[in-house]
């Protein structure tokens, strides 16, 4: 009986490590380029986890990322953005060449960040308990204040999303090298965002080989992605409208107005 105990017990011993290093979080290196300094630049980030320079991450709940400088110039890395400032989730504050700033992220979301001292510096960690994510999907695009968070959960990175109002599409840019060889892409798109039976075309081929599932106000796409592939496009019935909320109640208070106007004018004309 000891004897099976003894056994067991240094089982246990045995397995309490290996859990550990399972579910260890990771750490992410974002380097800073020589030059980055120089609004001219070609690119000011570099992302180790997945080679791109947009200086957008992806990452999850726990995980840290080690900002290091490779500059010849000191610089900050600050949360918040130019627009509103820092928001004082975290600051680097200045640090000179060689140097490093790193931060842990324990809470979800996507936060953005920037130089201080080189303000055209700026990028965004997305962090989530699960899913990546594509922040403020649709900016660009109608009165920029109706925008989106698109989850996705793929072992690429997915850029920020191009959505082009006539075709009714939204094209993702895929990149970065592969972390698993499972190339399964489960994509999460708000019904407002894009909606109805979905065509999608990768590097400029339509596929068939895809499924579309509705949750609720969600269109759930589930597909296989190559593992060269670069552009991924999606081509609903409908996509983000011209015109948020905002933009319909001063249209609908501008056509009001000129009713109004116009049988001003007419009564004027009758007397």
């Amino acid at each position: 009986m000891n004897s099976k105990f003894l056994v067991l017990a240094l089982t246990s011993l045995l397995i309490i490590p290996m859990t550990s290093i399972v579910f260890a979080q990771s750490t992410y290196d974002v380097n800073i380029p020589t030059g980055a300094a120089s609004p001219n630049s070609k690119y000011f980030w570099q992302s180790e986890k997945d080679g791109s320079t947009t200086g957008d991450v992806a990452i999850s709940l726990d995980d840290t990322i080690l900002w290091k400088n490779a500059d010849t110039a000191a610089h900050t890395v600050t949360s918040g953005n130019v627009e509103e400032g820092p928001n004082d989730i975290f600051d680097s504050n200045l640090f000179g060449p060689g140097k490093s700033f790193s931060h842990k992220f324990t809470e979800t979301g996507h936060f953005d960040y920037y130089c201080l001292l080189h303000p055209w510096m700026d990028g965004t960690i997305m962090v989530t308990a699960g899913y990546s994510i594509i922040p403020n999907v649709g900016k660009m695009t109608g009165d920029g204040e109706t925008i989106f968070d698109v989850e996705y959960d793929f072992n690429r990175l997915l850029g920020k999303a191009l959505i082009n109002t006539e075709q009714k599409s939204i094209t993702f840019e895929i990149v970065g090298e592969p972390q698993s060889e499972n190339n399964d892409l489960e994509l999460r798109l708000p019904s407002d965002l894009i909606d109805g039976n979905f065509v999608i075309w990768i590097d400029g081929e339509k596929i068939s080989n895809f499924e579309q599932v509705k949750d609720g106000d969600l269109n759930i796409v589930f597909l296989t992605v190559g593992v060269d592939s670069e552009l991924l496009t999606i081509i609903g019935t409908s996509v983000v409208p011209e015109f948020g909320a905002v933009s319909v109640m001063i249209l609908i208070m501008s056509i009001v107005s000129m009713i109004t106007l116009s049988q001003k004018s007419r009564i004027s004309v009758k007397f």
